[in-house]
């Protein structure tokens, strides 16, 4: 299957439906189908053909949709470029992987001007037409153009290129060690595989008003939520941003039945001075993933909206959808991220590929349809993921698993640290943290001791009007971990440094602690 191939069915069976509605336009799935073929034709008209590379750069709205459907049925591969992008950082992505154009928001366009000088492939920027603020004055870059002019005149008819499930689909950014982002490159067969699994895995269906709260530009808002609920024919509704106030009015004015959230907006949701869960009656389906959420809020967030089913997945950039654990896997399953996700293959190994006993923990591997198809121009970073000739990608991140088949995610990797030679998993001590009825977030990272090597440390974030003193948290984590792994340091913040997509940024947390490598206890 291939992914222009889930809209033109669902513009077949339902062609007046709604298919996206975001700010003030709303486009049925025959308007959506037809915009998508314009775009196709456009970039022909720009001189892209298929194997040609292009980038966005957006907020969630109607024309992100026409741009994702357009070019995958151009055989144009697009890359999907975070918001919060430096111009540093966006010169290096877009050098990285030879865009061709760009299409952007006017907000963008003082970033645009900047990465774009020097790069002698990009030679298109397009201007997503909208209310989202006017071009700043600084001139337009390249030789821009407003997208709806580069549309006009263009035919909604299919595009004349044959596209097959093994070409490349598009590239999204995640974290590399080199301190700039790697190009996740996947085909329209791994993401139709996605796609697949979601929809089952949620339970999401045609008749679902479906929210596009989490970034497009991510792999969790675009292939795990947006792209399986076009391909059932459901209803899109996107939020150019996250606001828990404009979530709350949407979902009355629209009926919103399901949204995706990383932990972080649900706190923020349920926390909102304004919150109403009659507000949200008609929500019932809420997926998310991103982040570990802590027992306690969860619980919390449970019972603000109990009317409310909640599915979490595990994933990542380079495979989506790993795990999920849903409903009616109960409550004795709350601790685990769930079982392997819909056609998904996956195991915990140690050092040595073996498969380690129920209960131990070990690396967490996986192969399927779902795997991406490597990291853009990096060989040696590809060959890292993939270290055998298996076909199994090696995560790096950490858990162990049940004798029912239920991954208990203990720590990303990266994450975890070594204190006096033992492993220590921050999300444990999270956990710990997060039964404080005082502790709204926080995040546990390791710092330097001259003994130890490395100890715990908390950045924590008070709920409104509750106080703490550090000593209290440390004593409350000891009694519910082992004492060694208690936090030697909590230091009270206003807020957590957060990506583009909510997640922590653990990097920036420890960076000052170690930036001397001297003891701070």
């Amino acid at each position: 299957m291939l992914t222009g191939e889930f809209l033109r069915l669902s513009a077949q069976r339902a062609p007046e439906r709604t298919a996206v509605a975001g700010g003030d336009r709303r486009l049925s799935y025959r308007e959506l189908d037809a915009e998508s073929n314009r775009f196709a034709h456009a970039l022909t008209t720009l001189g892209l053909t298929k194997g040609s590379t292009i980038a966005i750069m957006a907020s969630n709205r109607p024309e992100y949709a026409i741009a994702y459907f357009g070019a995958a049925r151009a055989g144009v591969l697009l890359a999907h470029v975070s918001l919060r992008s430096t111009a540093e950082d966006l010169r290096y992505m877009l050098d990285k992987i030879g865009a061709e154009a760009l299409f952007f928001e006017p907000r963008s366009t003082r970033t645009v001007r900047h990465a774009s000088l020097g790069l002698p492939n990009l030679q298109h920027g397009i201007l997503l037409n909208g209310s989202d603020g006017a071009a700043e004055n600084h001139g337009r870059p390249l030789d821009s153009m407003p997208l709806n002019e580069l549309m006009s005149g263009e035919p909604d008819t299919p595009p004349t290129v044959e596209v097959f499930e093994t070409d490349p689909l598009g590239i999204t950014f995640t974290g590399g060690t080199t301190g700039f982002p790697k190009a996740v490159l996947v085909t329209h067969k791994a993401r139709a595989a996605t796609a697949y699994a979601a929809a089952v895995d949620f339970g999401l269906g045609e008749s679902d008003i479906v929210a596009a709260t989490t970034p497009m530009f991510h792999c969790a808002g675009l292939f795990v939520w947006f792209a399986p609920a076009v391909m059932l024919g459901a209803t899109v509704v996107t939020l150019p941003t996250w606001d828990s106030a404009l979530f709350m009015e949407l979902t009355e004015q629209e009926g919103i039945t399901a949204a995706f959230f990383v932990p972080s907006q649900l706190n923020d949701l349920v926390s909102h001075p304004a919150f109403s869960a009659e507000r949200l009656r008609t929500l019932r389906n809420i997926g998310y993933a991103g982040a570990p959420m802590g027992r306690a809020l969860l619980e919390r967030v449970q019972a603000a909206l109990p009317h409310v089913a909640f599915t979490e997945n595990y994933g990542q950039s380079e495979t989506c959808p790993l795990t999920v654990r849903r409903p009616e896997h109960g409550s004795t399953k709350l601790g685990t991220v769930g079982r392997p996700a819909f056609n998904v293959e996956l195991a915990v190994v140690g050092p040595d590929g073996r498969p380690v006993a129920a209960g131990h923990v070990g690396e967490i591997v996986t192969r399927g349809d779902q795997l991406f198809d490597g990291y853009f121009g990096d060989a040696e970073q590809t060959q890292a993921a993939f270290p055998r000739a298996d076909g199994w990608l090696w995560t790096g991140d950490l858990g162990f698993l049940d004798d029912d088949g239920f991954l208990t995610l203990v720590d990303r990797s990266r994450d975890m640290l070594v204190s006096g030679g033992e492993n220590i998993y921050p999300a444990e001590i999270e956990n710990a943290l997060y039964g404080h009825p005082s502790v709204a977030e926080c995040a546990v990272f390791g710092i330097p001791h001259d003994h130890w090597g490395e100890v715990p440390a908390a950045h924590v974030v008070l709920a409104d009007g509750r106080t703490a003193t550090e000593n209290e948290l440390i004593d409350h984590c000891a009694g519910r971990i082992p004492r060694h792994k208690r936090p030697r340091l909590v230091c009270f913040v206003d807020a957590l440094p957060r990506t583009a997509v909510g997640k922590i940024r653990k990097n920036l947390l420890r960076e000052p602690y170690w930036r001397d490598r001297e003891s701070k206890i």
